[in-house]
C-alpha cells in the first residue's frame, strides 16, 4: 500500500513539474510570464532573472525612446515594452514588441513564420499601409505583424494609393516585426 502511495504522490509531483509555464507562449492578455494588466512597478520583479533597460528620465523630450529593453543574461534581446506613461509606476504597458524569435503561439507561429503561416492560422481583420510596411491586424487576437513593402509585388511598392488586400501579400513574406497591443 505504501509503495502505491508512493507511486501515486511522485507522479503526481513530476505532472505539476511539466505544466511549468512557457515563458515564450503568446496568450491572449499574455507573453510568456508577462501578463496584461501588470504596471511598470512590477517589471522588475516579473523579469528579476533578465537584464532590464529602462529609459533615463528627460529622454523623451529630446526625442529618445522611453521603451523599456528586456535582455536574457546572454545578452539576446527579448521584448521592448512600451508604457501608457513612462513616469508613472502604475502605469500599465500598452504595447509589447518581441524581439526574439523564440517568442510564439499556441499555433507556433512566430517571428520567422511567414505571411502564409499567419493566414492559415489567423483570420486577417485589417491591413494598413504605413509609409515602407504594412500592418496586419487578426481577428480576435493581441498581437499584429509588420511586412515590409519590399516584401510585396512592385506594383504595390511605390503606389500610395492602391489598396492592399489578403491575396496582395505573397505567401513567401517575411515578417519584419510582431507586437502586442494592450490599450
Amino acid at each position: 500500500m505504501k509503495k502505491i502511495f508512493l507511486i501515486v504522490l511522485t507522479s503526481i509531483l513530476f505532472v505539476q513539474c511539466a505544466k511549468k509555464e512557457d515563458p515564450f507562449l503568446i496568450q491572449k492578455n499574455q507573453i510568456g510570464v508577462l501578463k496584461r494588466n501588470y504596471t511598470l512597478k512590477q517589471i522588475d520583479s516579473v523579469f528579476a532573472n533578465d537584464s532590464i533597460v529602462k529609459r533615463v528620465a528627460g529622454d523623451e523630450f529630446a526625442g529618445r525612446n522611453t521603451d523599456i529593453e528586456i535582455y536574457n543574461k546572454q545578452g539576446a534581446h527579448l521584448l521592448s515594452l512600451s508604457p501608457s506613461d513612462p513616469f508613472d509606476e502604475n502605469a500599465k504597458i500598452n504595447i509589447v514588441t518581441l524581439r526574439d524569435k523564440r517568442y510564439k503561439t499556441a499555433k507556433n507561429i512566430s517571428l520567422e513564420s511567414t505571411f502564409k503561416d499567419f493566414r492559415e492560422n489567423y483570420e486577417v481583420s485589417k491591413i494598413d499601409r504605413i509609409l515602407n510596411n504594412i500592418n496586419v491586424e487578426f481577428k480576435n487576437e493581441d498581437f499584429y505583424i509588420t511586412i515590409s513593402v519590399d516584401q510585396l509585388p512592385s506594383a504595390y511598392k511605390f503606389d500610395y494609393n492602391t489598396t492592399i488586400d489578403e491575396a496582395s501579400i505573397p505567401d513567401a513574406a517575411k515578417v519584419k516585426s510582431m507586437r502586442l497591443d494592450w490599450f
